[in-house]
């Protein structure tokens, strides 16, 4: 059993880097050591925990073990930190680290940005992904807090209700024309755009547009931007939900059209880390405020 009494803040502070970098060779080169002497003072909490904590994949990844381990060590390194500054000193070494995804940062989340250029050693560190599966950064320690469509807390996590992302079918008058029936809209053959592998949401919408029997034959254009994915849809490139903010002016201007009048809803709830902790608390408070243009 690690005894956190005795474990060597330097030990901690590679494991931490280690996880972040992904690899024995950039965390040596991140913490001006060599690559031996990292894996001398991971083996060496290993030895002290009395398990594996670390697995040797490229990218590094966590065990079981090492998930809680990691856990701790940034609870802790955030209270130290904010020991520091109330001192005097910066909070460079532990940036507040919180998963979003794409679409919300092009919308609703930017207020967050705004806040957080105001606030005194803070370094804000995002992380993108899909928000289906930011909880599992948050599940490993990577990051303090997550937008996420997971209501349920994650051990040792508090959850607030954000509100609701709304998405609308939109394509190209061109593209709607050519792929139109007099039914509608032809979903089976109509070229599609999706975020990346992760993005299951048109996949998901898909599911109440056609019929079970048939099996769609589109060609999927995979964009990981939202400027991009925007610009490609209209290009012309594919069909897409884009967030009903994105998606209103570019339907003023006529750049794009609805395919039909349903509306995508995917609700977003915060979770974090329950520590007491008065920067997290500030960044808390400025994801709610900034969701409140959400729909409720």
């Amino acid at each position: 059993m690690l005894d956190w009494h005795d474990v060597n803040s330097a030990h901690m502070e590679t494991l931490l880097v280690l996880i972040d970098v992904g690899s024995f060779e950039a965390a040596a080169a991140h913490l001006g050591i060599s690559t031996s002497a990292v894996s001398q003072r991971i083996k060496a909490m290993e030895k002290q925990a009395g398990r594996v904590l670390v697995q040797r994949t490229n990218p590094v990844g966590l065990t079981d073990a090492g998930e809680v381990i990691i856990q701790a060590a940034r609870r802790m390194a955030l209270l130290r930190a904010e020991m520091d500054a109330q001192l005097g000193g910066k909070i460079d070494r532990v940036p507040l680290a919180v998963a979003v995804n794409a679409d919300s940062l092009a919308t609703w989340f930017r207020p967050v940005l705004w806040a957080a250029a105001r606030w005194e050693n803070v370094a804000l560190q995002l992380r993108l992904e899909d928000e289906a599966h930011t909880l599992a950064l948050l599940r490993r320690g990577d990051v303090l807090g997550a937008v996420t469509r997971e209501h349920a807390p994650v051990s040792g996590c508090e959850v607030e209700v954000l509100g609701s992302m709304r998405y609308l079918a939109v394509a190209t008058a061109d593209l709607r024309s050519a792929y139109s029936t007099s039914e509608g809209v032809d979903w089976a053959r109509m070229p599609a755009l999706r975020f990346g592998p992760n993005d299951a949401l048109q996949d998901a919408d898909l599911e109440g547009r056609l019929d079970p029997a048939v099996r769609p034959r589109r060609r999927v254009s995979h964009v990981p931007s939202s400027e991009a994915f925007v610009e490609a849809t209209c290009a012309g490139l594919g069909w897409s939900l884009l967030p009903e903010q994105q998606a209103h002016p570019l339907l003023a201007s006529g750049e794009v059209v609805r395919l039909d009048d349903h509306v995508v809803e995917v609700p977003l709830y915060w979770q974090r880390w329950r520590l007491e902790s008065p920067t997290l608390d500030v960044l808390s408070a400025a994801v709610v405020g900034a969701a409140e243009q959400l729909e409720r």
